[in-house]
């Protein structure tokens, strides 16, 4: 084969390498575009593990104070965030049709500061393991116990 040079589509040059295996094999190798396509995917990988997958979620009710919301992630990294007791209305199991299908979440209601009655936002929990409505309902009627003793 003929040493030719060969550019992208910026004008920078490529290296292409060429193999006979047989008259009728021929493997052709771009090894900057190999490497590239490998390290991309590594990152992407490490990325997904770090910001995407949880490995499990919590969420802790003290009455008087308020709720903690953690989650792990594979990577090891945690998040939580804490809503204090003044701000929740209330915590409810909703609904939603996904993917042709009805699936339950529980999430809190905060109250609206400026109308008493009013929902200023909703927060669902457990949105990365997705639990069955038996399971969601034992955690609510917790939730409802604790919410009514405060």
């Amino acid at each position: 084969m003929t040493e030719e040079e060969f550019s992208d589509i910026n004008g920078n040059t490529i290296s292409l390498d060429c193999q006979s295996h047989s008259e009728f094999c021929k493997e052709f190798t771009n090894t900057n575009v190999l490497s590239a396509a490998i390290i991309v995917t590594l990152v992407g990988m490490m990325l997904h593990l770090h910001f995407v997958k949880i490995d499990h979620e919590s969420m802790l009710i003290i009455g008087s104070l308020g709720i903690q919301i953690s989650a792990s992630y594979a990577s090891g990294r945690e998040s939580t965030s804490f809503i204090e007791m003044s701000k929740v209305k209330d915590i409810v199991i909703n609904e939603a049709i996904y993917m042709q299908r009805v699936i339950y979440y529980l999430c809190i209601l905060l109250k609206e500061p400026s109308d008493p009655d009013g929902v200023s936002a909703v927060v669902p929990l457990f949105q990365s393991s997705k639990p069955r409505l038996n399971c969601l309902e034992e955690v609510y009627k917790s939730c409802q116990d604790i919410l009514g003793q405060s």
